[in-house]
């Protein structure tokens, strides 16, 4: 698990980074005075939780979380601050507790306990998927970044069809409602190389004009969900996949 710990008091932080460990001692810390910093070292990192002073100079709480939703809208976010005057600021940006200092160990397994079953689930192979939100695919931890938008589109729609071979006519007709072979072509090529490149060629196959994906090969949220996995299941919250228009995601299955 990836924590982030940000405040611009070096002693505060380490008072921070200390309870912490306490509660959570096999977790990864990142930890910053400079909130500036704290987003350009962990622009491609999937932080789980992140605890975060408000009141810092010319750079505050409340945008280093906007700016982290922004880069993964499931990084939990926990606000520190000497005042409660922000709490209400703080959960408009969907906060997932709130502590006043001085922060100590009782504080931080409160609100670490409160988080309950949004932590994320124990990844097992190379490739992880979240479809619970917006969809993403990672590896070993890490954003995993295609070269088209298309291309995440394509592999998001073969990780819905849960190994299913479908036809490039098929495939074509949902991602654009007509046929655009050459530039589909592309994008399973880019999915192809994305894949090769982090050493998961095996997870995406493609025969003829069908293709499709090892469910085996990948950890995935919704997969776990339909397994009867009760960690999948008091994650999901209703949103599946909301980027795009086509997913239908059936919680009755």
């Amino acid at each position: 698990m990836r924590i982030l710990l940000v405040d611009d008091e070096q002693l505060q932080l380490l008072r921070l980074e200390n309870a912490c460990k306490k509660v959570l001692p096999n977790g990864d810390y990142f930890s910053y005075t400079n909130p500036v910093q704290a987003i350009e070292k962990n622009q491609d990192k999937m932080i789980d939780i992140a605890f975060l002073d408000i009141e810092m100079p010319k750079f505050n709480g409340i945008q280093l979380a906007k700016k982290l939703k922004k880069i993964n809208p499931n990084t939990k976010i926990i606000f520190v601050t000497a005042y409660n005057e922000y709490a209400l600021e703080a959960f408009k940006v969907h906060a997932s507790g709130y502590i006043t200092k001085p922060v100590n160990e009782s504080k931080i397994k409160e609100e670490i306990d409160a988080l309950g079953d949004t932590i994320s689930l124990k990844p097992s192979k190379l490739i992880q998927v979240k479809c619970f939100g917006n969809f993403e695919v990672f590896c070993n931890g890490e954003p995993l970044k295609f070269s088209y938008k298309k291309s995440k589109e394509v592999f998001a729609y073969l990780v819905d069809r849960e190994g299913s071979a479908i036809n490039i006519n098929e495939l074509s007709a949902v991602l654009w409602e007509e046929d655009h072979p050459s530039y589909l072509r592309n994008l399973i090529a880019d999915v192809q190389t994305t894949l090769k490149n982090v050493g998961a060629d095996d997870v995406f196959i493609k025969r003829h004009n069908e293709c499709y994906i090892d469910v085996e090969k990948i950890d995935c949220d919704a997969y776990e969900y339909k397994k009867g996995n009760p960690d999948a299941i008091r994650m999901y919250r209703g949103e599946y996949m909301i980027q795009y228009s086509w997913p239908y995601f059936d919680a009755e299955e």
